[in-house]
């Protein structure tokens, strides 16, 4: 079984595996290759690093989506 950690995500709290990085948590959303931004711990995490960032038990993650839209 695979130990969880809880961490906050968009202000909810949320259980995750172990040793995810940001990368996971993206792919788990069905965000990739969508237009997001990952802010940890009130940090922007540029995209070349998500796979770096191994979330801990604690972590503050802000994931927003960015939809196009607008005026015709």
């Amino acid at each position: 079984m695979t130990e969880k950690i809880e961490i906050i995500l968009n202000g909810e709290e949320i259980q995750i595996p172990m040793e995810w990085t940001v990368t996971d948590l993206v792919e788990d959303l069905k965000l990739v290759g969508q237009q997001v931004a990952v802010e940890l711990n009130g940090q922007i995490v540029s995209r070349d690093r998500w796979q770096e960032e191994t979330l801990v038990s604690g972590d503050r993650v802000e994931v927003v989506h960015f939809v196009g839209g607008g005026e015709e």
